[in-house]
């Protein structure tokens, strides 16, 4: 097992790693919506997705493979009225509908008070 971390995702708020990569697979730990450089997070749905997304495409890049490998995530919702909108936002990152299999499910509280977190496994 291999950690991975980059400065271009927000650190580890515990004892985690932002992901591992072993023989073929990367497994992305829950990213929550929190800009790197700043330390907030954004307002509203959609801008909270594309941050997560954001944070995980980073990390799978520190990894050495991208978003056009994601095989499988797995979406945290605060509340599950929110899934259209962050839908609409999750698509614009996979090319060419070549989507990976996913779960959304709502949960009932995300740390820091965040209303998307987003984890991946991808192919290495």
């Amino acid at each position: 097992m291999n950690p991975i971390k980059t400065d271009h995702a927000p650190g580890a708020i515990g004892p985690y790693s932002q992901a591992v990569k072993t023989t073929g697979l990367v497994f992305v730990s829950g990213q929550l919506p929190i800009d790197p450089a700043t330390g907030e997070m954004p307002a509203d749905i959609k801008s909270q997705t594309r941050q997560s997304l954001t944070n995980a495409e980073a990390i799978l890049n520190a990894a050495g493979t991208g978003m056009d490998r994601v095989l499988k995530t797995t979406v945290f919702l605060a509340d599950i009225n929110d899934f259209a909108a962050m839908n609409e936002v999750y698509g614009t990152f996979f090319i060419d509908g070549a989507y990976p299999a996913r779960s959304a499910v709502q949960v009932a509280a995300i740390p820091k008070g965040a209303l998307v977190e987003i984890e991946m496994i991808a192919e290495a």
